[in-house]
């Protein structure tokens, strides 16, 4: 059984002095260890056991917020079977860190793991998968939105289909549909977007089944999400077009609203012909669509109408036009005050969500599920998004700011630890982390018995 350790240099030190020690480890951690070593030392960690209960009824000696760790750790490290989670972390500072005492008499956590692979196997089986939705948008909500970084002010919405093996139908709740001909099995994934300095988080999700259209699975989370406040902005793709959804979060939460106009829209229409008409084009303000001119069209609210007519808030738009291959696209707001160049630079932040699904899925494994069970494909999407998260938060840190613009694969290959090894001491249920230097230190002065104990640190230096 795992037994917990205390931090307490003082009393390890007295273990050396009288002679008495169990054992030391020296601390080799990969990128994904100095992440966690950033959330756990921010209390990011330890609050994962507030946002959501604890089922468990006996065998509590493991800390559920060490158990949720381990299972991200297992996501960061690109590992997805629930046989690695017991082995996820294995560096003696993050393992002391997180209050686990590597050495045990009865068991070698090193090799055997923390706990048995079964711990979180019925842990997983004890939660429905709404309960892993709501700890996902209860934990980014409240823990590292609310108390560890400033809160987004921009918002990107949209929906992605996540896919499984469309031959195998015993996947829970998985459907199929038809995208470009081809047949499709699985699920869909909404996700609330917010940007921060570099990159963003994902701050509340919801998912359902792959027939759903988005709007329909998204309509909860969009009016009710916790995140909006009085003058953000919310941008969303041409899957989300709702007047009604606009015009409440306009005019009941002051949220400002960009998205495409479909081409079968009058608004389209009527916006393309203003914009012909009045014919004051400008250069489009990104230099890869030198092709490209814009101009602002006013007030077309009149040409889009929701179910209440009187609750229409006023629409402005931003018409693109495509010199090369004589096309139009016409972009909306609700932000009345935005030039057609703010309005386009705004509204061309939006991709950064689908590069985001596309690091999700091929680089962290988003979608390689070892289980067909519903709650254990939503366990392991959770776990898989709070790691991403992890990871935004770091990369927007001055020491993690190197990562940006890197894929995480790429990151673990290439790291390099530059930092002070560390030697973590062992006695009884204490722990003290002792820089290398005074490792040494301590070794050159120490008696025959205890260097017999500390000796295998040093054939691993």
């Amino acid at each position: 059984m795992m037994t917990l350790a205390i931090n307490d240099k003082q009393k390890v030190l007295q273990a050396i002095q009288s002679g008495t020690i169990d054992a030391a480890s020296i601390s080799f951690p990969t990128i994904i260890d100095d992440i966690l070593l950033y959330m756990n030392e921010r209390g990011i960690l330890k609050d994962l056991e507030g946002s959501i209960e604890d089922k468990r009824t006996t065998n509590k000696s493991i800390p559920l917020s060490t158990i949720l760790s381990l299972a991200i750790a297992a996501k960061m490290k690109l590992k997805t079977a629930l046989t690695d989670v017991p082995f996820a972390i294995s560096d003696a500072q993050l393992l002391s860190a997180l209050g686990v005492n590597i050495y045990d008499q009865d068991r070698d956590i090193l090799t055997q793991g923390i706990y048995e692979e079964g711990v979180t196997r019925n842990l997983i089986n004890k939660y429905t998968a709404k309960e892993f939705i709501n700890f996902y948008n209860q934990y980014l909500n409240e823990s590292i939105l609310a108390k560890h970084i400033d809160a987004p002010t921009i918002h990107i919405f949209d929906c992605t289909k996540i896919q499984v093996n469309i031959k195998n139908n015993k996947y829970e709740k998985s459907e199929v549909v038809k995208i470009d001909g081809e047949a499709v099995r699985g699920y869909k994934l909404a996700s609330l977007r917010g940007l921060l300095d570099v990159s963003g988080i994902i701050e509340e999700i919801e998912f359902g089944s792959i027939k759903t259209h988005d709007l329909e699975l998204s309509r909860n989370l969009l009016l009710n999400t916790p995140h909006f406040k009085s003058g953000d902005i919310l941008i969303n793709d041409r899957g989300f077009i709702s007047r009604d959804i606009i015009n409440t979060l306009k005019i009941d939460k002051q949220v400002d609203i960009y998205v495409p106009a479909k081409k079968n829209m009058n608004i389209y229409d009527v916006a393309v012909s203003i914009a012909k008409e009045q014919d004051k084009w400008s250069k489009h303000p990104n230099k890869k669509r030198s092709n490209q001119t814009i101009q602002i069209v006013k007030d077309l609210g009149m040409y889009w109408e929701g179910d209440k007519e009187k609750e229409d808030v006023p629409i402005n738009a931003c018409v693109v036009k495509d010199i090369k291959n004589d096309e139009y696209y016409v972009f909306l707001t609700t932000d009345t005050s935005k030039t057609a160049r703010q309005i386009i630079q705004i509204y061309e932040l939006r991709p950064e969500i689908e590069e985001d699904f596309r690091q999700l899925k091929d680089f962290w494994n988003l979608e390689d599920f070892k289980s067909t069970k519903y709650n254990f494909i939503l366990f392991h999407i959770v776990a898989t998004l709070i790691g991403y998260s992890y990871f935004q938060i770091y990369i927007n840190t001055e020491e993690g700011m190197k990562y940006q613009k890197k894929s995480l694969p790429i990151i673990i290959k290439n790291y390099s630890n530059k930092k002070e090894k560390n030697v973590v001491i062992y006695k009884g249920q204490y722990f003290g982390i002792f820089k290398f230097i005074e490792f040494l230190d301590l070794y050159a002065t120490c008696n025959s018995e205890i260097r017999l104990r500390l000796a295998p640190v040093l054939t691993q230096v």
